[in-house]
């Protein structure tokens, strides 16, 4: 036994190693259009595969072998809005905080007190707080404010007859970046239909970014969190204290809970309103 393990040891490593890169792997793509495409055009080159090794088809054979080297190349392709989300996300690192701690707590304060008012005030809007990935495109699509954040100012910008309400604020560091600000819609399939378009745009932007976007249902209320594509809505009032504290001050991760089955999960029903944030 001691003898195998002397031999092989090396080969379970690399056996680890590989498993924890499809793992990682698998969770980057799962619930993605691209995955759906690989998964059809896997079975449809392990049907061939098959067909051909069984009744020893030489042609078959042929062509699905030079196939599949071009099928790699290929895979680049499909699945460049993937790699270019994942990579960037990899090279972002987290090793400094967004600003220092006091002014942080400062922020989250009055940054939770201003959505809380705006639920209660059932006032439509959306937040996205940069972190490491710079919003800097999304933010010239808005007006820029370079304005320090305050609630009266959130519930300025939001009111439905301001003229900058029809859109997204950007926050950056402490302070409003700007406002008014179109965000990505994700192309992603929705099995929950009424998931309106702010709700869409906070999964768009967080899938290209690493920022944590905010949104508050007009028709509702109801208080989500977005981050990393992943969107849990409904919120209460203390849940949504901890969720932004776990975020930006003890550094938890945060719910792997497959979007999909979140958004399977979730009742509300986002407002005709919602569909404001993107212009025709």
């Amino acid at each position: 036994m001691w003898l195998f393990f002397q031999e092989h040891w090396r080969d379970g490593i690399e056996i680890l190693l590989l498993a924890v890169c499809i793992y990682q792997i698998y969770r980057a793509f799962r619930a993605t259009r691209g995955a759906q495409i690989l998964v059809g055009l896997g079975s449809i080159l392990l049907v061939l595969t098959l067909v051909s090794a069984i009744f020893k088809f030489a042609v078959m054979g042929w062509i699905i072998t030079r196939t599949a080297a071009i099928l790699a190349f290929a895979l680049i392709v499909i699945f460049q809005p993937e790699l270019r989300d994942a990579l960037a996300k990899l090279g972002s690192k987290r090793i400094f905080s967004m600003f220092s701690s006091k002014s942080r707590l400062v922020f989250l304060e009055r940054f939770t007190d201003s959505v809380i008012a705006l639920s209660k005030k059932r006032i439509g809007a959306i937040f996205a707080i940069q972190r490491d990935i710079s919003l800097k495109k999304h933010l010239e699509t808005g007006v820029v404010l370079d304005a320090l954040f305050s609630p009266e100012l959130a519930m300025a910008v939001f009111h439905p007859k301001a003229p900058l309400h029809d859109g997204g604020m950007i926050i950056a560091d402490d302070r409003v970046a700007g406002a008014a600000c179109v965000f990505p819609v994700t192309q992603r399939e929705m099995h929950d239909r009424s998931t309106g378009l702010r709700h869409r745009a906070a999964i768009g932007l967080t899938e290209e970014t690493d920022a944590v976007a905010v949104v508050v249902s007009e028709e509702t209320g109801g208080i989500s969190i977005c981050i990393d594509g992943r969107l849990e809505r409904n919120l209460t009032e203390k849940q949504f204290r901890e969720k932004i504290a776990d975020i930006f001050l003890s550094g938890k991760p945060t719910n792997e809970t497959d979007p999909v089955e979140k958004l399977d999960r979730e009742d509300s029903v986002a407002s005709s309103s919602d569909r404001d944030l993107v212009s025709d």
